[in-house]
């Protein structure tokens, strides 16, 4: 399942993790540390868009999920080209290199999000009640302070 790293003002629903309030042990102390700098990373990323396009800025309630990933998507190469040229040319980096990339390019990639639609309002409830399950969190949450612990938690 999908989850967003969140701050403690959002539910306790399963696809949304929030940091550990009052972490205890080394693990939760890890986990906490983690998660909120990736989150204050996302924030800060969306802080620069939301500045520079105001597309970024308001509701897009009426748009699908194809269009809005396009949409961040241009965003985010239009920004890196800004700031590319504001660097006035100072790379670090072979630009030759990319450039014979590009054209050896043959196809487009394809950005598009897979949906699927509930066919009935039984299976869109059943979904509904999942996402807001706590156990469901909780589990998540534990699942994931276990593989930040494993992968990151020796070099701690």
């Amino acid at each position: 399942m999908a989850y967003y790293l969140t701050d403690g003002i959002y539910p306790k629903w399963s696809t949304f993790i929030q940091s550990i309030s009052l972490p205890q042990t080394p693990k939760d102390c890890f986990f906490a540390t983690h998660q909120e700098a990736a989150r204050k990373d996302v924030e800060r990323a969306f802080g620069v868009l939301q500045a520079r396009f105001a597309i970024v800025k308001n509701p897009a309630l009426l748009w699908d999920k194809n269009k809005i990933g396009n949409i961040m998507i241009a965003c985010i190469i239009l920004h890196n080209m800004i700031v590319e040229d504001e660097r006035d040319g100072y790379t670090l980096f072979d630009q030759s290199e990319f450039t014979h990339m590009e054209s050896n390019r043959t196809s487009e990639v394809d950005f598009t999000v897979p949906t699927t639609r509930p066919s009935c309002v039984s299976t869109m409830m059943n979904i509904r009640l999942s996402v807001r399950d706590r156990d469901k969190h909780k589990q998540l949450q534990d699942d994931l302070v276990e593989n930040i612990w494993a992968k990151f938690g020796e070099y701690h």
